[in-house]
């Protein structure tokens, strides 16, 4: 018998293994696919190319202090300043220049009063000043697992101005009203709001306000792009649990979980029967309810939680290209924006637009687009003198209607997604020498995202914090599966790249070893 069993491999699930293994556990990783690490990991999808699967900014990460308590740069991890780290084209047939945001406040407020006036410059002074410390703490209380204590410290004495209802109105209320709150500009708005959206809710709903506000941090930290794909954090991860001990298993996908006297079996697709103390639940926490369901856990319960668990109608789309020259906007002052995200929306109502028509399973009708052209920055995804960009389309569908099938219109709709740049960047569809497509039905299939949610659940309000994915999960435990523990993008904080959650998950196991060992000496 071992530890620990950690199903999954995705970041969080690897975040977890090292802190146990760190702590002298006997620790396995399994994962059903061959490439290592879930929705962050990297693959050659054009020979030459290190092309990323999942995530590809590392945004959160760097701020949470993992990388440095693992000693992740000892096993090979690097990470490269996205600087700048966004940048607005202007709409094309417009004479205004772009809008640059660089780690430099002060560089980022001359490019807004370029582009858009002073006003709005000082406006975004302002907004820094107020929700850079705000963000800090929104980030200190995702470090943390989502009790009341724990969010409560985490937001103690923090400087309210109008004092504690205004601040919690603040933070409940809408990206959109902080924006207009602030600023004059549709374009400065669009740009903000379409950095904020990257979490998944539109910047119209309630408590999305902190999404927006999440910017102002940027200039602490920017993003980070890892030197040789995303994928080397995940593979930086392995190596550390392996010199602790740890070993991970591709390719043996886990088909239950039961618990019998105390200890877990996990049974996998070879038909090994795995004892172990603890099982950390690192995929997708819809697929931990049907292991358990193969397991003997009461159906009738795991079928009230699958009910309200909601996964939303679908969260995106990627394009990823093979390319001889990196996007040129008009716009630009020059060719440095391409080092960070590529912001290619200027007015929020291309957003409304985007997310009500994926409500009702129809394609936008303009495509919302991010894109990100990492290797001017990093040379070792690409081969020589050839470049890789990424464009992310959001709230594309995952259920289409009127019976069509993504296998049909994922071509199509790539086009559309690279004509949104080339629009911005003339020129830029003729750059392109190979594509691969993953519509959101490819993102299920090959990375278990299902709904094609990179997400898992919507982080929508009623599902963040204490709330994700349900008040009954949200300690990342499962009530009557002792012993047993969720992480991952399911759990608090949710998704994108922070390990915040597997830190979380291995603490509160670590924690209750050591309760349980106090309670057999206190009975000795």
């Amino acid at each position: 018998m071992i530890d620990a069993v950690v199903v999954g491999s995705g970041h969080n699930a690897l975040v977890s293994a090292c802190y146990l293994a760190r702590s002298g556990w006997s620790v396995e990783v399994i994962e059903r696919d061959t490439v290592l690490g879930g929705a962050v990991s990297t693959v050659e999808r054009f020979p030459g190319y290190k092309v990323d699967r999942g995530s590809s900014a590392h945004i959160m990460v760097r701020h949470t202090g993992i990388v440095e308590e693992l000693d992740l740069g000892a096993h090979g991890l690097r990470y490269l300043d996205c600087d700048p780290w966004a940048f607005a084209p202007a709409p094309a047939g417009t004479d205004r220049p772009g809008i640059v945001f660089r780690r430099s406040l002060e560089a980022t407020c001359r490019s807004i009063e370029e582009s858009c006036g002073a006003a709005d410059a000082d406006a975004y002074r302002r907004f820094v000043d107020v929700w850079g410390p705000r963000s800090a703490r929104v980030m200190r209380a995702f470090s943390n697992p989502p009790t009341a204590p724990a969010l409560l410290s985490s937001f103690w004495g923090l400087d309210t101005g109008g004092g504690g209802s205004d601040l919690s109105r603040q933070f409940l209320g809408s990206g959109d009203a902080l924006l207009d709150e602030y600023f004059d500009d549709e374009r400065l708005k669009a740009a903000l709001a379409w950095f904020g959206a990257q979490s998944g809710p539109p910047m119209s709903e309630p408590g999305t306000a902190p999404m927006v506000g999440f910017a102002a941090l940027m200039h602490t930290i920017p993003p980070g792009r890892a030197v040789g794909g995303s994928g080397a954090l995940t593979a930086a991860l392995a190596s550390r649990l392996q010199s602790d001990g740890g070993t991970v298993t591709l390719g043996e996908s886990v088909v239950s979980l039961s618990r019998d006297g105390g200890t877990w079996t996990t049974r996998t697709s070879s038909g090994r029967e795995i004892r172990s103390r603890v099982v950390v639940a690192g995929c997708h926490v819809l697929t931990t309810l049907g292991l358990l369901e193969r397991g003997g856990y009461d159906p009738q319960t795991l079928a009230r939680w699958r009910r309200r668990i909601r996964v939303g109608p679908g969260i995106g789309m990627v394009v990823r290209l093979a390319t001889d020259a990196l996007p040129a906007y008009p716009s630009a002052p020059d060719d440095t924006v391409t080092d960070g995200l590529q912001l290619l929306v200027s007015d929020r109502a291309q957003l409304r637009l985007a997310h009500g028509a994926a409500l009702a399973g129809e394609l936008p009708p303009r495509p919302a687009v991010l894109g990100m052209s990492f290797s001017g920055l990093d040379p070792t995804i690409a081969p020589e003198g050839r470049h890789q960009v990424t464009l992310w389309s959001q709230w594309q569908p995952y259920r289409l209607t009127g019976g069509r099938r993504w296998s049909d219109l994922a071509a199509p709709e790539a086009d559309r997604i690279v004509a949104e740049m080339d629009a911005l960047a003339p020129g830029f569809g003729e750059s392109v020498l190979d594509r691969h497509v993953q519509s959101p039905q490819d993102l299920e299939d090959e990375m278990g995202l299902l709904g094609g949610n990179v997400m898992h659940v919507e982080m929508s309000l009623d599902q963040m914090m204490m709330w994700r994915p349900l008040p009954e999960l949200s300690g990342h435990r499962v009530p009557g599966a002792d012993r047993l523990y969720l992480t991952g993008a399911s759990t608090h904080p949710g998704g994108g790249v922070s390990g915040a959650s597997g830190r979380s998950a291995a603490r509160i196991a670590l924690r209750d070893d050591r309760k349980g060992l106090a309670r057999v000496w206190r009975r000795r």
